[in-house]
């Protein structure tokens, strides 16, 4: 019999991980170098045709080995890659992340807890318990005492579990009516769908953000018991970065007797800058709220959190496995993990983050933050004193929306597409008052001026046939 595969956990597995990881890195290196730019050239086509060349026969008779299957995927995955470690690729919330997050990611994958039971993650569970704790202390305060929070594969879930803990903390009233803006993310309109619960009551949200008066007229026509109305807020819009009025809105939730969940999937963050987090006044009041660290937080995905300013709604995702919390296990000082989750096998993600946390501190994460809210007005700023651009407007977070001055759209959508199949940027693009813009998202904290100042040459020297 052949002797198997080594494998990455127990006292000899980081030998093990020695040559494949310095193969991996090596392979990592010429992919980029063999990339040469923020993503590869040629398109969709070009892409594919070079993957299935390097992949060869997915299912060979016989392998070829760990280590040249490494250098050879893991070339042509680097060499195929949208890089958000290059400044010129800023078109979503895709953040490069921290090379200490991902070697913590790393020790994470080799010891593979499963954070369904205790005896599977007996030290990751108590990490995440830690961290989810702090968390919410950070955003409810010390005083609040039990404030928790869940952590998520990102902000997606993190919606769809804020839906699901309202409509199961109102279900003896009535079903659930959720209120959205215009700018809400369509994340929470099918959690909606998903969960049963009514259309969502869509609220005018002009110029970006959620209209506090068209929300007060919206409660006050609906009908239905108190406290079964959600209102979803948001602090960071997709499209724009914009962050809606959240005093106001909280104050219109006390006052209605409503629910208030706010996605700050982009925003959140905000709260470790000493210069920023009074943007986020008002989130404090929030029922729920959304958290996304693998945006504005430079963690590898996944790294969503839920937080939520009442344990007691946690407890609607309680459920029995015997296999897993056996009621006598419980009551001998098991922790019960089947409850923090609507997944049963989920990874440790919290690993990186509390990494994260200590490496940093609040002040270097909120520097991280800070960085690249300074480049966005920098750039602002920039595309203002061009003659030949249009900015949409001061930005609030990291995004900029900017156009040629005279484009129509179809030219907007050509300069995007153009780039990205010379692979030489990716620019976001958002519709905003029914006109198209160019989007650039600056997550990047090692961003200069030049970099953006090539942005706009770039854009400048691409246009239509």
């Amino acid at each position: 019999m052949s002797t198997p595969p080594p494998l990455a956990g127990g006292a000899q597995g980081s030998q093990a991980l020695r040559p494949l990881l310095t193969a991996t890195l090596e392979a990592l290196r010429t992919g980029a170098a063999a990339r040469g730019g923020p993503l590869p050239a040629g398109g969709p086509t070009a892409v594919a045709a070079r993957v299935r060349e390097a992949t060869g026969e997915v299912l060979p008779e016989r392998g070829e080995g760990a280590e040249a299957a490494l250098r050879t995927l893991v070339h042509a995955l680097a060499e195929g890659a949208a890089d958000p470690a290059d400044a010129l690729c800023a078109a979503h919330l895709h953040c490069p992340p921290l090379a200490l997050a991902v070697a913590a990611d790393l020790a994470a994958c080799a010891l593979n807890p499963s954070m369904d039971s205790w005896d599977q993650a007996p030290a990751a569970s108590e990490i995440e318990a830690l961290v989810t704790r702090a968390l919410a202390a950070e955003l409810y305060g010390t005083g609040q005492g039990g404030a928790d929070a869940l952590v998520t594969t990102g902000g997606t879930e993190s919606n769809q579990l804020a839906l699901l803990l309202a409509r199961e903390r109102t279900a003896a009233h009535g079903p659930v009516q959720l209120l959205t803006g215009e700018n809400a993310h369509h994340s929470l309109g099918r959690a909606a769908w998903l969960l049963g619960m009514p259309d969502p009551v869509t609220v005018p949200a002009p110029a970006g953000v959620l209209d506090p008066a068209a929300l007060d007229e919206a409660l006050t026509q609906l009908t239905g018991p108190p406290g079964t109305f959600l209102v979803a807020a948001t602090a960071g819009t997709t499209d724009a970065g914009l962050i809606d009025p959240l005093g106001q809105i909280a104050d219109l939730c006390a006052e209605h007797g409503a629910r208030l969940h706010i996605d700050a999937a982009y925003g959140g963050p905000l709260l470790f800058s000493g210069v920023r987090r009074e943007l986020l006044h008002g989130m404090e009041r929030a029922d729920s709220v959304t958290f996304d660290l693998h945006k504005l937080g430079w963690q590898p995905v996944a790294a969503g959190l839920l937080l939520v300013r009442d344990p007691h709604d946690i407890a609607a995702l309680g459920h029995h496995a015997d296999y897993l919390n056996a009621d006598d296990d419980t009551e001998a000082g098991l922790p019960d993990l089947l409850g923090r989750s609507l997944r049963t096998t989920r990874r440790p993600d919290v690993l990186k983050i509390a990494v994260t946390l200590k490496a940093l501190g609040r002040e270097g994460i909120g520097a991280l933050v800070d960085q690249v809210c300074d480049q966005a007005l920098e750039f602002a700023a920039l595309i203002d004193a061009h003659p030949g651009f249009e900015l949409y407007d001061r930005p609030a977070l990291s995004t900029v929306l900017f156009r040629p001055v005279g484009a129509d759209d179809d030219h907007i959508a050509y300069v995007r597409r153009e780039l990205l199949n010379q692979g030489r940027a990716v620019l976001g693009r958002a519709v905003i008052d029914g006109r198209r813009w160019l989007k650039a998202t600056l997550l990047n904290p090692h961003t200069r001026s030049g970099d953006l100042a090539g942005i706009l040459k770039l854009v400048e020297g691409t246009t239509p046939r």
